[in-house]
């Protein structure tokens, strides 16, 4: 089963989570970068991991329904 190859389709609060998770990714970069971000690395770090994993249980779920 190839998982590149599905078709799905996506809501709009769905996509919210995908590009929170992409976004706090951003931050992570940038406050390896400056220590300005430095103060609030934690929470976003927490944030990251929440969302990246809510995506991937969303992606996960489309997938099970179209087959």
């Amino acid at each position: 089963m190839n998982f590149f190859k599905k078709k799905t389709t996506w809501m709009n609060v769905e996509l919210m989570v995908l590009k929170i998770a992409i976004g706090s990714v951003f931050v992570l970069i940038g406050a390896y970068f400056h220590h300005f971000i430095h103060s609030v690395l934690i929470p976003v770090i927490i944030l990251c991991i929440i969302t990246v994993a809510w995506a991937v249980v969303l992606w996960l779920k489309k997938m099970k329904q179209e087959n």
